[in-house]
């Protein structure tokens, strides 16, 4: 009879210490359940305003989208695969034109349209475009 305890013992010690291993790996973030991570939008370099809510919610659609969306800044596409460093303020104050006669609601679009033809937004102005972009998410938060 007293084996058949032991064995039920140690059975139930690996239960147990299943389960508080479980529960720890749980409490430190360790589970085999993540769910996929949203793709990162790197603002130094893809031209993104990094608002990621606005942005990524809006790029869904953008991102099966073979040609990118112009919004008549067609000029701009001179601008590609050029840091976001390099700009001369005629150049930012050229972005900026377009940026402020673009309906609203139509930004986070195109940022996205200017990230998918590699133009990076000035450095001059991502401070700009972030500050509106994450305006216009508190406004629809609170709408």
């Amino acid at each position: 009879m007293q084996p058949i305890f032991l064995f039920l013992a140690i059975v139930l010690f690996f239960i147990v210490a299943l389960t508080i291993n479980n529960y720890i790996q749980r409490k430190r973030g360790n589970t085999t359940e993540r769910e996929m991570a949203p793709p990162s939008i790197d603002l130094s370099q893809s031209g993104c305003c990094g608002a990621h809510e606005v942005c990524e919610k809006d790029s869904l659609i953008a991102a099966f989208a073979e040609e990118p969306e112009y919004f008549d800044d067609e000029e701009l596409d001179k601008y590609s695969c050029r840091d976001s460093s390099a700009f001369s303020e005629d150049e930012v104050e050229e972005f900026r034109e377009i940026f402020y006669t673009i309906l609203d609601e139509e930004k986070p679009r195109w940022v996205r349209s200017l990230q998918m033809r590699s133009i990076s937004v000035p450095d001059q102005m991502k401070d700009e475009v972030l500050m509106f972009v994450n305006e216009l998410r508190m406004q629809k938060m609170h709408a």
